[in-house]
């Protein structure tokens, strides 16, 4: 086997392999030798079938698994001679002409292919205890607490049934129907239902379903006409006009809202007391979180400025292709066009290869920094992401657990954003942070001043809150990307 380097271009090398037909029939052979005597073939007995015909029955079949293991051994002896550590798998690109592979297959001919790689760009660290964050700390009031264990009461009152014939249902009732709907005279699938609980001015049904069902009397037949709203989930529903024939079988009023000990109960706490502290802790958490969030991003906008490297052209155009089939993907859900925007398509690509570029860019980094801090991520911490993850899927755990288990690419988005964690809290362990407590409404200042730029300017706004929080989520996207080239040899 010979190898020689034939490009060295920023990041792109490209190396001949040179495999002798004399090399081929030598691994060809060794090889049917070795399975001589484990095959069985009419007519012979165990360890006495002539190599020949060996040749002629499994010749081609293990050909296959001889030119692998070469190809396999090529890389790893450019990637171990060179020190190289791979962006992305080796392209190995034969010879177009298909005599030569097929004399080089039977070990008539020699064969010659080229290796074309990506490798990794060094990066030279810089000390974290120059980056400095700043940490905004909130505190829970009592005021808070108070207005969650309302509302905590509030979605857990009782109702009674109201008495009278004469009663009718007002807002704030809670209503049990019976209901079918149709469109065009007939019924669709999903829109029956039997004893459905519906609170009057929940908006948990259809717009201006609730409204005209207010003044309705036990026992009242009501036709409700709606209009599916045009964004509406089923497709097939979307900006269609309906109508739904309801029967009233019940109407209820709310009790008054107590919080008390029986409240706490309700929700698994000992007393009103523990209720509290819990509602408490959760805020704080809530907070904490938030917090986290600003101080994270205020870190990769200082690492982002920090570096600044080649970045190896096909994991950036992989990136740029998985964000930009998002943006388009987006657009087709949303009707929304370029144009709409107060943007080209030609300039929206310039904007979202920035986003793509700031990815790879931070991504190749955290691996860095993670891989010299020796970060790692256990099989443990792995399952247990895996465990939540499933339990957002009521009924269907098993199912989740077992795609996860056989499906490794899904496995390693469970576990970058585990590995982009533990290395951002890495860095902020040694950097310069101050904290200082604001109030609620000022660590949440920019997700209001967001809110309030879009309703004064609705497609602008939206497009740039998308592109920031594309560009925000950069670390877990590109920490993806980078935790796979680690390995310093890696098979074809």
């Amino acid at each position: 086997m010979q190898v020689n380097n034939t490009l060295s271009e920023g990041l792109k090398r490209e190396f001949t392999v040179f495999l002798a037909a004399q090399e081929l029939e030598e691994r060809l052979t060794a090889e049917l030798a070795t399975i001589k005597d484990r095959v069985k073939i009419n007519g012979f007995r165990p360890g006495k079938v002539p190599v020949q015909h060996l040749r002629r029955v499994y010749g081609r079949s293990v050909m296959a698994d001889v030119m692998q293991n070469l190809v396999n051994e090529a890389n790893r002896k450019i990637v171990e001679d060179n020190g190289f550590r791979l962006a992305m798998e080796p392209k190995i690109d034969f010879p177009e002409d298909k005599d030569v592979v097929e004399a080089a297959m039977e070990a008539r001919g020699n064969l010659e292919y080229k290796v074309l790689i990506e490798i990794l760009p060094t990066i030279t660290l810089h000390d974290f205890a120059g980056i400095e964050l700043h940490k905004q700390v909130v505190e829970p009031t009592e005021a808070e607490v108070s207005e969650m264990l309302t509302q905590l009461a509030s979605q857990n009152k009782r109702f009674a049934a109201k008495e009278g014939k004469t009663v009718k249902a007002a807002t704030g009732d809670r209503l049990i129907i019976d209901f079918v709907g149709k469109i065009d005279d007939v019924a669709f699938e999903g829109g029956s239902g039997t004893d459905v609980p519906l609170e009057l001015g929940s908006n948990s049904f259809i717009p201006g379903f609730e409204e005209q069902l207010v003044g309705t009397k036990v026992g009242q037949d009501k036709q409700v006409k709606v209009a599916f709203p045009a964004e509406y989930g089923a497709a097939h529903l979307a900006g269609k006009d309906a109508v739904f024939d309801v029967t009233v079988k019940g109407i209820e009023a709310p009790a008054e809202v107590v919080i008390d000990d029986e409240l706490a109960k309700a929700f698994g706490m000992e007393s009103l007391d523990q209720l509290k502290e819990r509602v408490k802790e959760n805020i704080a958490n809530d907070y904490a979180v938030a917090s986290h969030s600003k101080v994270k991003k205020q870190l990769l906008d200082a690492l982002d400025s920090q570096y600044s490297f080649e970045l190896p052209p096909t994991l950036l155009e992989q990136e740029f292709a998985g964000v930009w089939q998002q943006v388009l993907s987006e657009h087709q859900q949303s009707g929304k066009t370029f144009a709409d925007e107060d943007t080209t398509e030609e300039a929206a690509r310039v904007d979202y290869m920035k986003i793509a570029e700031r990815r790879v860019r931070l991504g190749l980094v955290l691996a860095e920094i993670g891989e010299q801090a020796k970060v790692s991520i256990t099989n443990e911490e792995v399952s247990q992401a895996v465990m939540a993850r499933a339990q957002q899927f009521p009924g269907q755990e098993r199912m989740v657990w077992d795609y996860y288990q056989k499906n490794p690419q899904a496995l390693n988005e469970i576990r970058a954003p585990l590995f982009e964690e533990k290395v951002v809290t890495h860095i902020i362990s040694q950097a310069k942070v101050t904290e200082s407590k604001v109030t609620k409404e000022a660590l949440l200042a920019d997700d209001e001043a967001d809110a309030s730029a879009k309703k004064a300017k609705p497609a602008k706004a939206k497009a740039t809150k998308a592109k920031e929080a594309k560009a925000d989520d950069a670390a877990g996207e590109a920490a993806e990307v980078a935790a796979k080239p680690k390995t310093k040899a890696k098979k074809a």
